[in-house]
């Protein structure tokens, strides 16, 4: 069996078998998974410097240039590395006295740190499928995000207490501005709200948990999730992109439906993340400062939103980006500050962000040529192995050269 690293759920069910170095059979692959199988073929990443071909040991030793050459360095990214990779970027960015960040900082951070903090109780994916009976999709859409998530852990499978899977065993709600593919399964279970209506909807679901007739127009429809959820054995929250971009830094009104719930039943939440190893980032960084992102290390270790990405590029003099894209995802005029910022690019594969850089520097693919370990989105940590030769760097070698040559 293999593993897969197209996202974070990290199956572990994979069967796959390689000859030539291409994919001739597969088995349990989602289309998601199937097309990272198939990358390992396209559009590979070549070390560059200044967009002239080099060998691997100049594009190292430049973009060690471009780091020990700068005063106020950012080094972003990580959920698409190793967890040995992401220590070493932790000893760098303490090295170099810089700014270390990922894409939480901007996404579902800080309810990461809370589950991390235990202020928000969590559970495995493994837990879901055995005994949840209540899944709620607020801002999330697994059916396009993480194809299998629902298949193999929380609405259709049979469990060791959900032997009736969907059918008769569970209930899913979606919370969403539109109605996802998520959302057409769950039917009955949707509840569209308007952009920005996040904090409006947990106010009407916590006056009719209260037993409070709720301040919205369908309050049949909302008095009806009340029961399901007072009546839920064991519901589980998947938080998703929309509900932490709506939410912004206040998270008080989702902490307070938390503890609402699990004072009438158990209720846990767990972040749909997207990169495969999302979670390992913030969990190496919070074990060793007690952040989850946006962390400077300058003057011992400071940390605000003034470190994340979105407000650093106003002040950084070079930005080293590991195994992520931020120049497809940031905001326009963001991304145009990113591309003026001389940058080193690390990554298995072109994207928009190596296309910018002034150096890049290519890795083994995790999980097919090269392994490793990471943490699933759940927080369960698991081991991976190569099966297939390449002749790539580890992101950890990569990372460790750079360290030595600074």
């Amino acid at each position: 069996m293999a593993f897969c690293t197209g996202c974070s759920l990290l199956c572990d069910d994979i069967e796959v078998d390689f000859q030539g170095g291409k994919i001739k059979k597969t088995m349990n692959l989602c289309r998601k998974g199937h097309a990272h199988y198939d990358s390992l073929g396209v559009d590979r990443l070549a070390p560059a410097v200044d967009g002239s071909s080099v060998g691997i040991d100049e594009a190292v030793s430049a973009a060690a240039e471009v780091l020990a050459g700068a005063e106020n360095v950012l080094l972003f990214g990580w959920g698409n590395s190793t967890l040995a990779a992401q220590g070493a970027g932790v000893k760098l960015a303490k090295k170099l006295g810089c700014v270390i960040d990922d894409p939480s900082s901007y996404s579902q951070g800080l309810i990461t740190e809370k589950i991390l903090a235990g202020d928000f109780p969590t559970c495995t994916f493994d837990d879901v499928r055995n005994f949840a009976d209540v899944s709620i999709y607020w801002g999330d859409d697994p059916s396009s995000s993480h194809p299998r998530h629902m298949s193999r852990f929380s609405y259709f499978p049979r469990g060791e207490k959900r032997q009736r899977g969907y059918e008769e065993d569970r209930e899913a709600i979606v919370i969403d501005v539109r109605k996802s593919p998520t959302a057409q399964i769950a039917a009955d279970g949707f509840f569209k709200i308007l952009p920005g209506g996040d904090g409006e909807f947990m106010e009407a679901l916590m006056a009719t948990l209260g037993g409070k007739i709720p301040k919205v127009e369908d309050k049949k429809k909302m008095l009806n999730l009340g029961t399901k959820l007072r009546k839920a054995k064991f519901g589980v929250i998947f938080t998703g992109p929309g509900l932490a971009h709506s939410l912004g830094g206040d998270l008080a009104g989702f902490a307070s439906l938390v503890g609402r719930l699990n004072e009438l039943t158990r209720f846990s939440v767990i972040p749909s993340l997207s990169d495969y190893n999302s979670r390992g980032f913030n969990q190496t960084l919070f074990d060793k400062t007690g952040h989850v992102n946006g962390v400077s290390f300058k003057n011992g270790v400071d940390h605000g939103p003034e470190f994340g990405i979105a407000k650093y590029l106003d002040a950084c003099d070079a930005v080293m980006v590991v195994g992520s894209d931020p120049a497809a995802v940031l905001p326009g005029t963001l991304a145009k500050k990113l591309a003026k910022v001389p940058m080193v690019a690390v990554n298995s594969f072109k994207n928009l962000t190596t296309d910018i850089a002034k150096v890049t520097v290519p890795t083994a693919v995790a999980g097919l040529e090269v392994g490793g370990s990471a943490l699933r989105a759940d927080g369960l940590r698991v081991e991976f192995d190569a099966f297939v030769e390449s002749d790539y760097l580890p992101d950890v070698e990569v990372v460790e050269r750079m360290m030595e040559a600074v």
